[in-house]
């Protein structure tokens, strides 16, 4: 069977072609940085044009590139959600025409379980069951995978996803748009021990999270030194050091808590701060000295992209989670999922 999956939930559109016999046949990408960058965020509006724009022309695209045509597509998947209403509604409305011109059946896939399956898409994946932490701009989230849809949520962030807390942080020292990256590489330049910056949350039980705290120790430093535009650039490497050194080791702690909690030795890491150079390394050597194993999508899979909604969207549609609707949901908690 083969499956077309489309990814428009916010300021990137994926297309890819997934194959349950071949694999991934196609995979096509366009991401929308240049367009929000003059605006330090992406626009909700812009975002939902340049999807407009973009979706057909990367359809067409990814099926010349894996050498299909439309009779050799057996299903649909769009991202229903979570993620932005107009952009969601780009991908749903032109899932559900192709649908019906095609006369294929439509599968809506939750937006955060394309980046919890997103490491099947590599040659070596985890077995069942396992701990997923889940990172990226808009969420933070610690999850138990009991097996494909059986979802618990062991700990979630009460204020900034901890990409938004990156984003936000690099705003405030003047980096521009993406900022979370931009931090991350100003941070190799920092210095171990000049700042020592709280971890949130781990001086009490649970494996909740909080970083918009860790976002504003940052600012209070930065203007201690001066500010902005007053601060040398070391010193601002210095900042940006602690600041990522406190929000990787509080992402460290709860997943060794959750480890624990369940007994489990598997992780899988995913989203888009699942490319953090310096939380994989922390990631790979706490589960060395666990006796454990981390897995996590190549690069290019960590942020959005339409390979993970169609492995996603493949998985369901053999499940038999169609619909006639091309639905979206802005929210859409990832345990109201039905499990395969």
């Amino acid at each position: 069977m083969r499956i077309l999956g489309i990814e428009t939930s916010c300021d990137e559109t994926g297309i890819a072609v997934y194959d349950d016999e071949l694999g991934l046949l196609s995979h096509q990408l366009y991401s929308q940085v240049k367009l929000h960058a003059d605006y330090g965020g992406v626009v909700p509006e812009l975002a939902s044009r340049d999807h407009v724009r973009k979706t057909l022309p990367l359809i067409d695209a990814a099926l010349e590139e894996s050498g299909s045509t439309k009779n050799d597509i057996d299903a649909i998947a769009y991202t229903a959600g979570p993620g932005l209403v107009g952009a969601l509604l780009v991908g749903s409305t032109i899932a559900r025409g192709l649908a019906f011109a095609w006369q294929k059946p439509v599968v809506p896939v939750h937006h955060m379980e394309g980046h919890l399956l997103a490491p099947m898409l590599e040659e070596e994946q985890p077995e069942y069951p396992f701990i997923a932490l889940l990172v990226s701009g808009g969420h933070t989230l610690l999850v138990e995978v009991k097996q494909l849809g059986d979802y618990t949520i062991l700990g979630e962030s009460i204020d900034d996803a901890v990409g938004e807390a990156f984003d936000k942080t690099a705003k405030i020292m003047g980096l521009e748009y993406p900022g979370g990256p931009r931090l991350a590489k100003l941070a190799e330049l920092g210095e171990k021990g000049v700042y020592r910056f709280p971890r949130p949350m781990t001086d009490r039980p649970g494996l909740d999270f909080s970083f918009s705290g860790l976002k504003t120790f940052a600012a209070n430093t930065l203007r201690a030194e001066g500010g902005m535009d007053n601060t040398n650039e070391q010193t601002k490497a210095n900042i940006a050091f602690a600041f990522q050194e406190a929000a990787v080791d509080t992402l460290l702690i709860k997943c060794k808590r959750a480890l624990k909690q369940t007994g489990l030795k598997r992780i899988v890491i995913a989203g888009g701060v699942s490319a953090n150079v310096h939380l994989r390394a922390a990631l790979g050597d706490l589960m060395k000295k666990l006796g454990g194993q981390v897995y996590y999508p190549r690069t290019e899979f960590c942020t959005d992209n339409g390979a993970m909604i169609a492995y996603a969207g493949m998985q369901r549609f053999k499940a038999g989670h169609v619909s006639n609707d091309a639905v979206v949901k802005p929210r859409w908690p990832i345990t109201e999922l039905l499990a395969m």
